[in-house]
């Protein structure tokens, strides 16, 4: 089934195609739509990771900083989807 990522980025919603087989998840494939550099990132989310004790912290962090990067929001969609708030 196809999918697309729609997403706002510094207040302009954008969509991109998707697929697993080019990128782990919809926060990777959006950074790299945006030409977003993940490395210090993915440093600091391994050890987020390693230090945390539930998935909570980790997925606040991801969600935190991707805010701080400008995104507000991001919805991963089958292609007869369309989001409610476009």
């Amino acid at each position: 089934m196809a999918r697309h990522i729609s997403y706002k980025y510094k207040g302009e919603w954008k969509k991109i195609p998707f697929s697993y087989d080019k990128y782990a998840d919809s926060f990777e494939a959006v950074a790299a739509a945006e030409g977003i550099d993940l490395t210090a990132f993915r440093k600091m989310e391994q050890q987020v990771a390693m230090t945390a004790k539930g998935t909570g912290a980790l997925k606040d962090y991801r969600k935190n900083a991707f805010v701080k990067m400008g995104f507000s929001e991001i919805l991963l969609l089958r292609d007869d989807q369309e989001p409610f708030n476009l």
